[in-house]
């Protein structure tokens, strides 16, 4: 069974940087697209970030220009680097795969445990 694994959270303050790594364990035939998620109380889970499998990204206007979204292929990595951080960027963070299985010919989702991100003003 696949498992990711996050780390680098944390409290900063805003203005600061993290940079958050997300490491996948298990036998895995190839990667498509890697991606952040974050979910603060009360609101819904929102996409961070995407990238492709040849690298392409694409972010909401949230985060753009201050997040930037990478991969490891090697060592099965996602990370994302976040600057000039706002108080509003709070967050539990969870990383996403999309894993080809090529014995069901399809995409699976696999999840992060989710990491705390603490911005203070």
């Amino acid at each position: 069974q696949v498992q990711l694994v996050e780390s680098g959270g944390g409290l900063v303050q805003a203005g600061g940087s993290l940079r958050l790594s997300c490491a996948a364990s298990g036998s895995i035939f190839g990667i498509n697209i890697m991606g952040w998620y974050r979910q603060a109380p009360g609101k819904q889970r929102e996409l961070v970030a995407i990238i492709t499998s040849t690298g392409g990204t694409n972010y909401p206007d949230s985060v753009k220009g201050r997040f930037a979204i990478s991969r490891d292929n090697g060592k099965k990595t996602v990370y994302l680097q976040m600057n000039s951080l706002k108080p509003e960027d709070a967050a539990v963070y969870y990383c996403n795969f999309k894993i080809w299985e090529p014995h069901e010919g399809v995409y699976n989702d696999a999840w992060g445990q989710g990491i705390q991100v603490t911005v203070s003003s």
